[in-house]
């Protein structure tokens, strides 16, 4: 397959996780304040202009899902350079989603990551060198490296705490953005389940 073919490729899973995400009227729970993108990179990518992602991020309208526009190459910047540092770890990672993260959500993504044998991990931002927060964009290898130090593989889910200015957020870890959306939604139907239980 040439890169032309891969690339439509790639914007066809994504539009297609896309829309099955707009249809999950449970995962507005899940919606962050700096709200959600679904990633998706070409083979080899090296920048964020090989990563395709939803222009505009998703959001929500009238409670459920909503992409604030299409499919599109360089529509993401941190989601892109998360994947690009991932693959140094795993070559079969293509693809990633974002969430919210708060005590109730990790209950619900733990248990959904042990009943699926998913590797589970988390960021402590506390921990992260003082030289390394000062220059911007130079968290990410960093990040990565305690992720895989910890789990011993690159995990399949994790969050990242709070850190100065920054929003605790989940990230899920695939081989293309319809498999990570998949996993959202039902870590989102799970999480709506166990609310409807304790409330």
């Amino acid at each position: 397959m040439n890169k032309r073919d891969t690339a439509e490729k790639i914007l066809g899973n994504l539009a297609q996780a896309i829309n099955t995400l707009q249809g999950c009227r449970e995962f507005s729970l899940l919606m962050p304040e700096v709200r959600v993108n679904v990633v998706y990179a070409l083979p080899g990518a090296k920048s964020g202009r090989e990563v395709a992602a939803v222009d505009g991020r998703i959001t929500v309208v009238r409670g459920y899902p909503f992409a604030s526009g299409s499919a599109a190459w360089g529509a993401s910047d941190h989601m892109a350079r998360l994947i690009i540092e991932a693959r140094k770890y795993n070559a079969g990672i293509n693809a990633g989603i974002n969430f919210k993260c708060d005590a109730e959500i990790i209950k619900a993504v733990k248990m959904y990551a042990k009943d699926n044998k998913l590797v589970f991990a988390w960021i402590d931002r506390s921990r992260e060198p003082a030289d390394v927060s000062a220059k911007d964009g130079s968290s990410m290898p960093w990040k990565v490296r305690q992720l895989v130090d910890q789990s011993g593989r690159l995990p399949d889910v994790f969050y990242e705490g709070d850190g100065w200015g920054k929003e605790p957020l989940f990230v899920i870890l695939g081989i293309d953005a319809v498999s990570v959306v998949k996993m959202a939604i039902d870590i989102a139907r799970k999480y709506k389940r166990q609310k409807t239980k304790s409330g």
